[in-house]
């Protein structure tokens, strides 16, 4: 947790009044705040931010303040969008180990892409609140592949504290190439390559009509949902979400879009993205990077930098941040650290970062345009809903935290069972420890 949760907890209790009444109803207006659209463009001093019936009206310099609204008064303080995960598991696992808890994937299932996650989220899971109470107001949540390196469809939700978190299911497929995906697809990346172009072209056929001919009935390798659920992803109505770190395998997949040429791709991980920036960016592919990979922990990593994601900004390629295999399913509050070490960066001779306002859009409207839902998140553009965030200070130094944090124009709570248990067990006392399960 922040090192400054109890002073953002005392904020929204001394500030509760100014969202006592229902919001969903009213115009909010927040005033004198250093507000950041999140869209790449600088911070603006002493900005106003209005909220109508839970969506961004308008936010910047000289922004009236309509007769009639709820005035929240910023002053000192930072206004900016919620922050959106690039890439995680959350809502998926409470506890890694307890396999009871952990709905990320179906190893011994009989399904791989038809697998949709929306059933297994579950919006209480504890790190929902943590992460909600560092300003985390979105996520794209991603299932784990199984046997096959056809993980399922993931969706984007919010972290709101209610059961109602999935804003866009099956927004996604995902599937695993790399070393994971060869592992999985008998061992080799020639194997997973042809597994996965395989997949794809019965997923065509189904569409066209062609597949499962009377001549060659035991040819499909595809149980029908599994290549149902393909059908989407070669037609470009959702988008393939495909996990690679080794340059020459980001060629591999670019070059599948000759066959597939609908295909609307992200790219996750990408730690040799720089060695390949320009055909990225030529693509046209957005990548949702890894920020802090900057050892050769795998074969597939030997030229990992963390000028990876500077370096592709730099070549034109579309970047936000991302946490794939890296705590991605409780940790999601260290991507505004990752994002400040991107822009710290810029100050290490030789290295390439990204500059304050770029370093925030990765973590705002960077993962909402990949995922195609910046329309309506991601940033206080009009029309976006109202996922706000009130800070102390700078959203990407460590010693800030948020003071307000709002969804779909709703103030939300920022106290979680980490916040108790710090208070709980502070300043122990002599005698028995509390009884396990008392709040």
């Amino acid at each position: 947790m922040s090192r400054n949760m109890n002073k953002a907890l005392l904020f929204v209790s001394a500030a509760a009044t100014l969202f006592a009444a229902p919001l969903a109803a009213q115009t909010v207006a927040i005033t004198g705040g250093k507000v950041v659209i999140g869209d790449g463009s600088a911070p603006i001093e002493g900005g106003t931010v209005v909220l109508r019936d839970g969506k961004v009206v308008a936010a910047g310099a000289g922004v009236a303040v309509p007769a009639g609204a709820q005035v929240v008064d910023a002053s000192g303080r930072w206004v900016t969008p919620g922050l959106f995960a690039g890439f995680t598991r959350l809502g998926l696992i409470e506890v890694e180990a307890v396999n009871e808890t952990n709905d990320s994937s179906a190893g011994r299932g009989e399904f791989s892409a038809a697998i949709d996650v929306v059933p297994a989220i579950n919006a209480k899971v504890s790190a929902i609140a943590v992460n909600r109470a560092a300003g985390i107001t979105r996520a794209v949540v991603a299932p784990a592949a199984p046997a096959s390196i056809f993980a399922g469809m993931g969706a984007v939700i919010d972290l709101g504290d209610d059961y109602d978190a999935v804003t866009k299911g099956r927004a996604f497929q995902f599937v695993e190439l790399g070393e994971t995906g060869s592992a999985k697809a008998g061992g080799s990346r020639a194997s997973a390559f042809l597994e996965f172009r395989n997949s794809l072209i019965e997923a065509r056929a189904l569409a066209t009509g062609q597949r499962g001919v009377a001549a060659h009935p035991h040819d499909a390798l595809l149980n029908r949902q599994d290549a149902a659920a393909l059908v989407p992803v070669v037609n470009g109505e959702i988008r393939l979400v495909v996990h690679v770190e080794r340059a020459a395998d980001i060629l591999n997949v670019i070059k599948l879009r000759e066959e597939f040429p609908s295909l609307k791709l992200v790219l996750v991980g990408v730690s040799e993205g720089w060695l390949v920036a320009n055909q990225i960016a030529a693509a046209g592919i957005p990548v949702i990077a890894s920020a802090l990979n900057d050892l050769p922990s795998d074969f597939e990593k030997t030229a990992a930098t963390q000028s990876n994601i500077g370096r592709m900004k730099r070549a034109g390629v579309t970047v936000a941040i991302g946490m794939i295999n890296d705590n991605e399913a409780h940790r999601l509050h260290y991507s505004p650290q990752y994002a400040g070490n991107l822009v710290a960066l810029q100050r290490v001779p030789g290295a390439t970062g990204l500059t304050w306002d770029q370093a925030f859009a990765a973590i705002s409207s960077g993962p909402a345009q990949a995922m195609g839902v910046d329309a309506m998140l991601g940033s206080l553009k009009p029309g976006r809903q109202g996922d706000v965030v009130i800070w102390d200070g700078d959203p990407l130094e460590l010693s800030s935290a948020p003071v307000a944090v709002m969804i779909d124009g709703v103030q939300q709570p920022l106290d979680n069972r980490q916040a108790r248990l710090r208070d709980r067990y502070r300043t122990p006392q002599e005698g028995a420890l509390p009884k396990a399960y008392e709040r």
